[in-house]
């Protein structure tokens, strides 16, 4: 059974880390180089939205794979389990903005700027993990301890894969001269 999780779960992983990628590639660009023209970021815009729905339809194939429920299961499970992309989704709206900051600011990065982009990171990564323990126990409810444990199991794990490549991805912050 194992074998059977592991192939789709590794073609899954791929196509996230390519949209993760794509993602963090596209929202660090703006520090290099602003945008020529009103379209360019508009262009820019749909492509991360067109991403993060791609990644959010594979994150949700891959979820029902692993959770391997049935009919009945799937009509319980379906429902919170949108009820929590969207919450999630609202987060990674504060993340993808966050990002953009970043950028726009790397270059005349200050202290006080830093301070307030590294605090709203935390801020995310708190919401993040609130929302999948609220969500654990409402598929828990729902499904049993079981299939709660490994809906955050898979859950987090996709989540480690998308941050992993977001952050991959980002130039690191500047360095103080000194302390």
């Amino acid at each position: 059974m194992r074998i059977k999780l592991l192939v789709p779960g590794f073609a899954a992983s791929a196509l996230l880390i390519g949209g993760s990628i794509a993602m963090a590639q596209t929202s660090a660009a703006p520090a290099a180089k602003p945008a020529a023209a009103g379209s360019s970021k508009q262009n820019l815009d749909e492509d991360i939205k067109l991403l993060r729905k791609n990644v959010r339809a594979e994150k949700s194939r891959v979820i029902l794979s692993a959770l391997e429920l049935n009919a009945e299961q799937t009509q319980k499970f379906l429902p919170i389990y949108k009820e929590y992309e969207h919450g999630l989704s609202k987060l990674n709206d504060l993340r993808e903005a966050n990002i953009r900051e970043y950028a726009q600011n790397f270059s005349s990065m200050t202290d006080n700027k830093a301070d307030e982009l590294v605090n709203q990171v935390i801020s995310y990564y708190k919401k993040r993990l609130d929302l999948l323990a609220n969500y654990y126990d409402k598929v828990r409810a729902a499904l049993g301890t079981g299939t709660a444990a490994r809906f955050v199991q898979v859950e987090s794990m996709l989540l480690n894969i998308i941050d992993l490549q977001i952050q991959a991805n980002m130039p690191l912050a500047w360095a103080p001269s000194s302390p």
